[in-house]
């Protein structure tokens, strides 16, 4: 049997992202972020030590959409092991990660929508869900829209 690392021999980033559908003249969108590394996703991201998991979620969406929202309740929490070779920016190839993403069904209650500048995402977009299969988009986005019922 293989031993796994102790947790201290490997990074964790817990992160939050919101769900955030609304009806468009009948038409059912869902608001996505564009991530600088080519594909959309849900809006979010990693939550800051002095945070809680929702204030990093209403904090995130902010920063990516413009938008102040409620959440409305946890849909899912995910984790996943990325090894060390397969990590992104400065951390690639030093230590494994073990990413945990805590997903919100949301709404909005305020602001207007805008695009981040200089973050991880750069641009945010309502999206109609049938369309969403056509985009390069990150798993959860598809895990996300059937726990929210589409």
């Amino acid at each position: 049997m293989t031993e796994l690392p102790h947790f201290t021999q490997y990074d964790t980033r817990l992160a939050a992202y919101a769900v955030i559908t609304r009806d468009q003249d009948g038409v059912a969108e869902v608001l996505l972020a564009f991530w600088n590394e080519g594909r959309w996703t849900l809006p979010g991201g990693g939550v800051e030590l002095a945070e809680t998991v929702e204030e990093g979620c209403v904090r995130e969406v902010f920063e990516e959409t413009g938008f102040h929202v409620e959440l409305d309740g946890l849909l899912v929490i995910e984790t996943d092991v990325i090894p060390a070779e397969r990590r992104l920016g400065e951390h690639q190839g030093t230590r494994p990660m073990k990413a945990v993403r805590v997903i919100f069904a949301a709404r909005v209650v305020g602001g207007e929508l805008t695009h981040e500048i200089g973050g991880t995402t750069n641009e945010a977009r309502w999206v109609p869900v049938t369309e969403v299969a056509a985009l390069p988009r990150v798993g959860m986005v598809d895990a996300a829209l059937r726990l929210a019922g589409f």
